[in-house]
């Protein structure tokens, strides 16, 4: 016996320290907000997420495993808005990303688009404190996503294989305006597909 261990040889105690433990997390997408099924993360992931995604009246809540990279902040896109959370212990994503709606606005500002010109400006709330500019691919289609966001999404970008450009400002509108054409489910489909994949 070594060291009061179970071990009985100095290798069994290091497979025991090496092998690790694998993370359970929530995992789901849903509207009604109910999650209950679960799964076993790989070794490349050690958070779990959760977020809450609302476009127009319309909520959608996301649970799943995430890399180390995870963000946990919120983003307002202008036509809607989206908040995350992270943790790192076996089912700690059971309670649900809070309600980015009922942030205080912070007094910023930034452009954002609206399937036909980025022009229009949205007011930052809570922890907001940047403007972003990303252009997005899916296939042959390119799509340029602008908003406020939590600075954690900024550093968060690279993980995502998508994007072709991502980039973060603190001053108001430093995201400046420009005309864009853009399908508006597309716009929809990309930001889903940023939350999913963190």
């Amino acid at each position: 016996m070594l060291l009061g261990t179970n071990c009985m040889s100095l290798s069994d105690c290091l497979f025991f320290i090496t092998k690790g433990h694998s993370l359970s997390c929530y995992n789901c997408a849903s509207v009604l907000g109910f999650c209950t099924q679960t799964t076993t993360c790989s070794s490349v992931f050690t958070n779990c997420f959760s977020a809450t995604l609302t476009l127009n009246s319309s909520t959608v809540k996301l649970k799943s495993c995430a890399p180390s990279a995870c963000p946990s902040g919120t983003i307002n896109y202008g036509i809607g808005k989206g908040s995350s959370l992270c943790c790192n212990t076996d089912l700690c994503n059971s309670q649900d990303a809070p309600d980015s709606s009922t942030n205080t606005p912070n007094g910023k500002s930034c452009y954002y688009c609206d399937g036909q010109s980025c022009s229009k400006t949205v007011s930052c709330s809570g922890t907001e404190d940047r403007c972003f500019n990303a252009t997005v691919s899916t296939g042959a289609q390119s799509q340029v996503l602008k908003g406020c966001v939590s600075k954690s999404f900024c550093n968060a970008t690279t993980l995502i294989s998508y994007v072709q450009s991502a980039s973060c400002c603190e001053g108001n509108l430093c995201n400046n305006a420009k005309s864009v054409t853009q399908s508006f489910l597309f716009l929809c489909c990309s930001l889903l597909s940023f939350i999913l994949l963190h």
